[in-house]
């Protein structure tokens, strides 16, 4: 029940942004439908399994859409609704993360050839970051097609590997006590590839709602920092590295603003629902790593309620209730945010 739910949720979600991309046709939208489809699919794969029992093409459709598709696509839309801030820098870090991220899961993995494989993605995702890093110190919005263009090119790569991977009978692996999917079958091309969508997308997600939420709110600068690139080389350097210092410390000291802005009934609705979006990626994310490290009791809840929450952030975001014009349930959806709403 937990994955039908799960699945009917993402489901919803991705037909939304399916329609809100047919209507305005925003590159952002449209890649976070790709990554709320591969959700979607991969929870039905789940809930299909538990229905009739996990098979080896099942298994394969999981793994390609949830461990590898999901949080690498909603992160790509998150990229390009920030293409033209400075974001750039952040998410170079966050790839650079990912790489070294690869590194230490090579390290855990007893296969031989996981340390060569894992060095050749870390160098790609740290090419990548460096080529990234200096378009956004360049303030060209081309930073953000290396970084969609690196997601295409591992995403590509994913689909080959995943199809032509050699399974170790039954041909898929469960927690024996919930009977979550974990990856232990895979091998070290596929299982080493997974970081470096998951980490620097689920990052990019989960920082770049959070980085909206700080954009739309009422603001108190405590720290106060610059990124403009005409300044002097040491200058820059210094105030790159106090930077996630800064915004983390002002996002704290402008949340009484913020709630007082709430209570006014001023708050930009765009607050609560980059918040909302932000809490929906980092469950999943934090179930996810916790199946990866072999507890799974959270696995499916994580993804229910993330599911849930990235719906509702989403519904609370749009501008317009007549937007949503899905059959069926557009209509009572509209006729819910005009309640919700007044």
């Amino acid at each position: 029940m937990i994955a039908a739910a799960t699945t009917l949720i993402a489901t919803l979600f991705a037909a939304l942004l399916f329609n809100q991309y047919a209507t305005r046709r925003a590159p952002y939208q449209l890649a976070w439908a790709i990554g709320a489809t591969a959700f979607a699919v991969a929870a039905g794969a789940e809930a299909a399994a538990q229905l009739a029992g996990w098979s080896e093409p099942l298994y394969r459709v999981w793994y390609l859409t949830g461990a590898v598709w999901t949080a690498g696509w909603l992160g790509a839309g998150t990229i390009l609704l920030l293409a033209k801030t400075r974001f750039g820098y952040w998410y170079a870090l966050c790839l650079a993360l990912a790489g070294l991220f690869t590194i230490l899961v090579a390290r855990r993995l007893e296969d031989p050839s996981a340390g060569p494989i894992a060095l050749a993605y870390a160098l790609s995702a740290w090419a990548a970051a460096v080529a990234i890093g200096w378009f956004s110190y360049l303030a060209s919005p081309r930073w953000s097609r290396i970084a969609i263009g690196f997601m295409v090119a591992v995403s590509a790569l994913a689909l080959p590997l995943v199809a032509t991977a050699t399974l170790p009978a039954p041909g898929w692996a469960v927690d024996p006590t919930t009977g979550a999917p974990v990856a232990v079958l895979l091998p070290p091309s596929l299982r080493l590839l997974t970081p470096l969508l998951n980490v620097s997308g689920a990052l990019a997600l989960l920082t770049g709602a959070l980085f909206s939420a700080y954009v739309f709110m009422p603001k108190r600068r405590t720290l106060p920092y610059s990124s403009d690139p005409n300044q002097r080389g040491d200058e820059l350097l210094f105030n790159l590295a106090i930077a996630p210092v800064a915004i983390i410390v002002n996002f704290f000291r402008s949340v009484p603003l913020a709630v007082r802005a709430w209570r006014e009934g001023t708050l930009n609705r765009r607050v609560p629902a980059t918040l909302l979006i932000a809490l929906g990626a980092f469950l999943p994310s934090l179930t996810d790593t916790l199946n990866r490290g072999g507890s799974t009791e959270a696995y499916a809840l994580g993804k229910l309620f993330g599911a849930g929450l990235l719906l509702i952030g989403f519904l609370a975001s749009v501008d317009e209730p007549s937007e949503i014009s899905l059959p069926l349930v557009g209509a009572p959806l509209r006729a819910a945010l005009r309640w919700v709403r007044g």
